[in-house]
């Protein structure tokens, strides 16, 4: 098996395979990522070829958000059951089932459901738990800059590839986008077929920052399983901690992807800017939230996680404040992605590092998944809500103003959570 070869041979080399697993789970969520952020540069070819309004096309993508945060906790549980490996290529596959439906698409109600359902479902078995299970599996040191990393990936994915699906869908078509698509979840498919393996043990290794294998967890029932998500909320409910990283996440989504990554390039045409630059000031963000998300994670395992999200909501509150006010020049544009891009989801490694504090290690995956569930139904309420704005108003601005004010309070729920807490697992030997 190549992961077995692999992983002795760099083990000779002092190199953990968990690096590996990581390179394969960046590139899995880069391309997910990207397929997410397709339909932010589709609404106006869309409704040039079919009519639909802008808060029409808005519901197919709030039906997606919705299904991408609540399948989370229930992607935890798949992953512990079917394993990491088989839940990603399934999620893969039902992507791409879903963008090659749309090709043939006419009515409204196939939109709801390929995007809405089909892409929704799929992209929620590889959202931001599939980092924070990786991280927490492979990890004990290194752990805040793995979230980091992967959480990096996510983002990025979403912004970066937006100006090549901008300049293909304005050359030859919004459908050039989808069959791009589609070539990048095929050859993501083969990465995670060669180089992803569930936990160490698969490939006889400890995790990062421990000495001994340890051996995995005895199987549970499928039912069992499926009834793990419920069980945890029911436990983690009944504590203020879950609740305030949840409105704080809730605030997250509202302010990074139903909001900025669904209608920022629609909201730049309104100011007259053409698609792929719009687009280009999206991949400026993605670039420097690439590196503002895995600073992020090495700031983490340093320092006090309550003050880091707090001067991060704080920061991403002031950004979309300013926004209306920049003229959308090229300057002032190019603050705003800049300043903006840093903060884009700088936010995950801390709350990452939080739950797995406050909870423990083996439940950090799935309260991250009910976290990030709140973190979506954020993101479904932008997404919704500044689509209504602008064909109702015929503006996004209010919504962006709304946005802002909901960042500067989420800082300071940040800062109410209480210090105390489950302490980390201490690092042993490293491998």
């Amino acid at each position: 098996m190549v992961s077995t070869v692999l992983a002795s041979s760099l083990a000779r080399r002092n190199i953990h395979y968990g690096w590996v697993v990581v390179a394969a789970t960046f590139l899995t969520m880069l391309v997910t990522a990207g397929a997410m952020g397709a339909p932010g540069v589709l609404i106006k070819p869309l409704q040039d070829e079919f009519g639909w309004e802008t808060s029409q096309i808005s519901s197919a993508l709030a039906i997606r958000l919705i299904l991408f945060g609540f399948m989370g906790p229930f992607a935890a549980a798949f992953m512990n059951y079917f394993g990491v490996r088989k839940v990603i290529v399934f999620a893969l596959a039902l992507i791409g089932a879903g963008f090659v439906g749309s090709l043939f698409m006419t009515k409204l109600w196939h939109l709801l459901a390929l995007w809405g359902v089909v892409v929704g479902f799929g992209t929620g078995l590889t959202a931001m738990v599939l980092a924070a299970t990786v991280s927490t599996r492979w990890f004990v040191k290194h752990r805040g800059l793995v979230v980091g990393m992967l959480s990096a990936s996510s983002a990025t994915g979403q912004l970066v590839f937006l100006p090549l699906m901008a300049e293909l869908t304005e050359r030859y078509g919004w459908r050039a986008t989808v069959f791009f698509v589609c070539a990048m979840i095929m050859a993501a498919t083969l990465l995670v077929l060669l180089f992803m393996r569930d936990r160490p043990s698969d490939v006889n290794l400890p995790l990062l920052g421990e000495a001994h294998v340890a051996p995995a967890p005895t199987r549970t029932t499928l039912g069992a399983a499926l009834m793990t998500p419920i069980t945890t909320l029911r436990e983690i409910s009944t504590t203020s901690t879950f609740w305030i990283l949840f409105a704080t996440f809730f605030i997250c989504g509202l302010s990074t992807n139903g909001l900025i990554q669904t209608h920022f390039v629609t909201l730049c045409g309104d100011f007259g800017i053409v698609p792929v630059a719009a687009a280009s000031v999206l991949a400026v963000m993605g670039i420097f939230d690439f590196f503002g998300t895995i600073g992020s994670g090495w700031l983490s395992d340093r320092f006090d996680n309550r003050w880091l999200l707090f001067w991060y909501y704080g920061l991403r509150g002031l950004s979309l404040l300013y926004l209306p006010f920049s003229d959308f020049s090229f300057y002032g544009l190019s603050i705003f992605a800049i300043f903006y891009g840093l903060d884009w989801i700088a936010t995950v490694p801390p709350t990452v590092k939080i739950a797995a504090d406050r909870f423990g290690r083996e439940k950090a995956g799935l309260v991250f998944g009910w976290v990030f569930a709140g973190h979506q139904l954020g993101a479904a309420t932008a997404a919704y809500g500044a689509g209504l704005s602008r064909t109702e108003l015929s503006s996004y601005l209010p919504a962006f103003f709304v946005a802002g004010a909901f960042c500067l309070l989420a800082s300071i729920l940040a800062i109410t959570l209480k210090k105390s807490g489950l302490p980390s697992a201490a690092p042993a030997a490293a491998h």
